[in-house]
């Protein structure tokens, strides 16, 4: 699966400045700030299933991390799936393992659970990696992140 996750993250775009105080709020404010989602999906579909898988654990993984995502896929088009990147307006507390508040959020939208783990190791990869990382934090252009991910993706083939 090379260079797929550099065209997710193309196909679901880079959103700054997204508010909210809470996870929910956080997750209402990007999820209505998205100009284009997948095809048969409505954003209050997309919001009820993502709370509820919050609702069953956090999906903060860490260092500031979060990785939303409904529990079972909304779509069947695997040219639909999108990783959504968004920096918050300011840290939330997401109830992460590592108690360190969230300041970027990663929604994932898959069309199989197979891809969908997929792109999660992908990305728990990509986030360990100090100079991924340092890109997150601060919050670079949409391009600098694809071109970050695309370099990674070079070594993994």
């Amino acid at each position: 699966m090379s260079h797929k996750f550099a065209g997710l993250i193309q196909r679901g775009g880079v959103f700054y400045h997204i508010r909210g105080n809470t996870p929910e709020e956080a997750l209402k404010t990007l999820i209505f700030a998205i100009p284009i989602l997948p095809s048969g999906i409505d954003r209050e579909q997309l919001l009820t299933a993502v709370l509820e898988r919050e609702a069953l654990m956090s999906t903060a993984i860490g260092r500031g991390i979060a990785l939303p995502h409904p529990r079972t896929p909304l779509i069947t088009d695997p040219q639909e799936q999108q990783v959504i990147i968004a920096f918050l307006d300011r840290e939330v507390d997401w109830k992460a393992l590592d108690g360190e508040a969230v300041h970027t959020v990663m929604l994932i939208i898959s069309a199989s659970t197979k891809f969908h783990l997929h792109t999660l190791s992908e990305i728990n990869f990509l986030c360990r990696q100090e100079k991924f990382y340092a890109i997150l934090k601060d919050r670079r252009a949409g391009e600098e992140i694809v071109k970050a991910v695309k370099e990674a993706e070079q070594t993994w083939q």
